[in-house]
């Protein structure tokens, strides 16, 4: 798990710019990830595109949509990686009334064990990296927003609390 939620902070640092997001973030915030002493720690590799996407939505302020599930390992290069317990995982999200699941695309092979009832209710997205994952799992591509609306430059001072637009979101010390 720690070492998912480390990689996802790498990562978004190296692509903050083309998300949309001040590379400074860190200079004056401090993330904190924290996973209960109840977490299962290999089940941390299967959480990295999830985390990585919970990172992106509190950066960019783009809310995840509610109606997706998601699983994969997220590389340091963007890159989702397979992972197993597919038939498991789709049929849990299943039940629970998920309508869209984002899985690694070297995993597709993988529904071929899922009841045939459930692929005909859901749909299934294959990502390759973390970029097809963010354009599936946010309300809003991120890289088109940022394209539209860039983070502040290396001569631009980022706003001030005061001088953000409502909604975004604020990292608290």
């Amino acid at each position: 798990m720690k070492e998912s939620a480390q990689a996802a902070l790498s990562y978004t640092r190296n692509k903050a710019q083309k998300l949309g997001i001040d590379p400074r973030f860190l200079e004056k915030q401090d993330i904190h990830i924290h996973f209960p002493a109840g977490a299962i720690p290999k089940d941390g590799p299967s959480a990295g595109v999830t985390i990585f996407t919970a990172l992106t939505s509190l950066l960019t302020g783009i809310r995840v949509r509610g109606d997706v599930a998601m699983t994969g390992e997220a590389t340091l290069r963007g890159l989702v990686l397979p992972v197993g317990g597919i038939k498991e995982k789709v049929l849990a999200a299943h039940r629970a009334g998920i309508k869209r699941i984002i899985m690694p695309e070297r995993n597709k092979k993988d529904l071929n064990d899922v009841p045939e009832q459930a692929k005909r209710e859901m749909e299934f997205v294959f990502a390759h990296s973390m970029d097809d994952v963010l354009r599936s799992a946010l309300e809003e591509d991120p890289f088109d927003k940022a394209a539209k609306n860039p983070p502040p430059g290396d001569g631009e001072k980022p706003q001030t609390q005061e001088q953000q637009p409502q909604g975004t979101p604020q990292a608290h010390a």
